[in-house]
């Protein structure tokens, strides 16, 4: 389950609702006060349960309508939702008109302690009487609801809420479905909430202004959100236990309400025990210690970031390792603050590694980090002369060309030279073919450490965004040497022709496009097969690699044949095994059988060239 909306409406800032959309990877980019931490702290609010303070209401809003509304995608084909037995959103008529389960959280923020109003969810739902209000009845009211309509339930198993539910719908019919609310906070639609909450993403929000005392919790940070992705994982048995301890003890009190009555049945009319949902992540604390038991959170507000990195280094290789976990969201406010810029390029490469399974939002001021990530994922926050906010998506020209006015392009000295390609998997594949090529005991550039050490930045912008982001790299006199996929199989020329001539106008600059379909083409099928036979995977591509084949497709197709349906393949992890797992198994000797011309080894000569212009 991925989060891909967030809409905000009477909440600080943003007094009429704004609407927010969200990838893998997504950084918000504004001026300062522009609502970017806004956004952050909403999100927060949403997945951990928490509540707005009595200054979070808009001024001029409506403060007992302070909405968060966030909408999920990518959803589980099961799940289980209020027993033990698995259901699916679609079958309950759970989701809205575009197939995303909407959820809308409303308080009133014009409270002392503000307080949460109302839990729904929008979805096209059944309005026929008898049907409308199944997910909020409970297994005895809905057998007794079978019983009023003279359901026959003889292949029903009744213990099973989801099949009595379904049961009634068959019977009833026309369904009248609509798109309506439907409350969470009430009778069965409690237990059908905790469902839902234990199949969201974890999330962890790491801000930037924390103070530097002993009860700064940011270096501790890392191990509770590892903490709350490992409760998580682990939810749906935990809920189930819930629900068994909770079964029980109705169990007890409806026999104590009897016995009870016996003796006084004017003393007690009902005996109902309250369960408040239990927060698992909190049964569980860790900590870090430095030398000498020392608390890390006594160090610099540096050191404590540099944690914050390596947990995501480590999350990162943990997921290249591990290759499918459920998901968690991690919001970072200003990655780049405290941090040398070697230790910020190391981040973001860290990042955008764990992206695809999990998802990440950032906020930023600084171009290199806008510059190191692909257009669509940039978001840009303006407000015009009344206040009024509105959220563009990058990827578009215009949007494109305000962020780069917003950032500006600040000069860096050690920069040597821009590589402009069009995603994160084509960074991968060139760092790791660089290893590959200095391990075969070519003199190539080194790309891994000419990043860490500034003297490289990559800039995964993606057709025409990437020439238009690199436009505004010119001033800074530097060389830029852009690869773009083929894609079409000649006599038609490159997809991006027009761009790579754009760019080759360009005095130091040079675009090309690959010989093949793409990078992913130039992996030799015994890698692939090797690299797949590492991982386990009980399959192998069985036939070669053609230049204009689409190499993941055929990869996720013939690996979603073995694998089960929970860790299935798309596109996107296809390409990630590829240009992070296939490419190491790759030999110089398969190189020069998929890359007859020395395509590759030209790329690196070109680079070499323009370093040296800078020497």
């Amino acid at each position: 389950m991925k989060l891909a909306q967030i809409r905000l409406r009477n909440f600080r800032c943003y007094k009429d609702e704004v609407s927010l959309d969200f990838g893998d990877m997504t950084a918000l980019i504004g001026r300062n006060d522009a609502g970017k931490s806004t956004i952050m702290e909403a999100l927060d609010i949403f997945f951990n349960d928490g509540l707005p303070d009595k200054h979070d209401a808009s001024k001029t809003g409506n403060a007992a309508d302070l909405c968060i509304i966030a909408v999920f995608e990518d959803l589980p084909e099961s799940l289980v939702l209020d027993q033990t037995q698995p259901t699916s959103l679609a079958d309950e008529y759970l989701l809205n008109a575009d197939g995303k389960l909407e959820i809308h959280k409303v308080f009133n923020g014009g409270l002392e302690k503000p307080k949460l109003t109302n839990l729904k969810i929008i979805a096209v739902h059944p309005t026929a009487a008898r049907v409308n209000d199944l997910v909020t009845l409970n297994n005895s009211e809905l057998k007794a609801r079978a019983r009023e309509l003279n359901i026959p339930l003889d292949t029903v198993d009744q213990r099973v809420n989801s099949q009595l539910r379904a049961a009634i719908r068959s019977y009833v019919g026309d369904l009248a479905l609509d798109v309506r609310e439907i409350s969470l906070t009430e009778g069965n639609g409690v237990s059908v909430w905790k469902g839902m909450q234990a199949q969201m993403p974890a999330f962890a929000l790491f801000k930037s202004d924390r103070a530097s005392t002993d009860q700064d919790p940011e270096a501790q940070d890392p191990l509770n959100a590892a903490i709350k992705e490992a409760v998580r994982q682990k939810e749906p048995e935990l809920n189930a236990i819930a629900i068994h301890i909770e079964a029980e003890v109705i169990k007890i009190a409806e026999l104590t309400l009897k016995k009870l009555q016996e003796m006084d049945p004017s003393l007690a009319s009902s005996l109902t025990p309250s369960f408040p949902p239990p927060k698992w992540a909190n049964l569980f604390k860790a900590s870090i210690t430095g030398d000498d038991d020392i608390p890390i959170n006594k160090r610099g507000s540096g050191v404590r970031r540099l944690i914050l990195l390596n947990f995501f280094r480590a999350k990162s290789e943990q997921l290249i390792r591990e290759q499918h976990k459920p998901n968690a969201i991690y919001a970072i406010e200003e990655p780049e603050t405290s941090q040398h810029p070697r230790n910020q390029r190391l981040l973001i490469s860290a990042l955008q590694e764990i992206t695809g399974t999990d998802q990440v939002i950032l906020t930023t001021h600084t171009p290199m980090l806008a510059r190191a990530l692909p257009a669509s994922a940039l978001r840009f926050i303006t407000k015009d002369e009344n206040n009024q906010i509105t959220i563009l998506n990058g990827g578009e020209d215009g949007t494109n060309v305000l962020i780069a006015k917003s950032l500006g392009v600040l000069p860096d000295h050690n920069v040597k030279i821009f590589i402009g390609v069009e995603g994160k998997h084509d960074i991968s594949f060139l760092k790791n073919m660089s290893n590959m090529l200095i391990d075969s005991g070519l003199n190539v550039p080194d790309l891994n450490k000419l990043e860490l050490e500034g003297e490289l930045i990559f800039t995964p912008l993606g057709g025409s965004a990437l020439a238009l982001w690199c436009n505004r790299l010119a001033n800074l006199n530097r060389p830029e040497f852009h690869i773009y996929d083929r894609d079409d199989a000649p006599p038609s020329p490159p997809k991006y022709q027009r761009y790579i001539e754009e760019v080759n106008s360009r005095n130091g600059c040079l675009a090309l496009a690959t010989n093949k379909r793409e990078m992913e083409n130039y992996i030799h099928l015994s890698a692939i097969n090797l690299a797949l036979n590492e991982a386990g995977i009980a399959t192998n591509l069985d036939s070669p690699i053609n230049n204009f084949d689409d190499v993941p497709s055929l990869l996720f197709r013939k690996v979603n044949e073995v694998v089960n349906a929970s860790d299935m393949w798309g596109q996107g992890r296809a390409k990630e095994f590829l240009c992070n797992s296939a490419i190491k198994k790759l030999t110089i000797e398969m190189l020069r059988e998929t890359d007859t011309n020395n395509e590759i080894l030209g790329w690196f000569d070109r680079i070499a060239e323009m370093l040296e212009t800078q020497n």
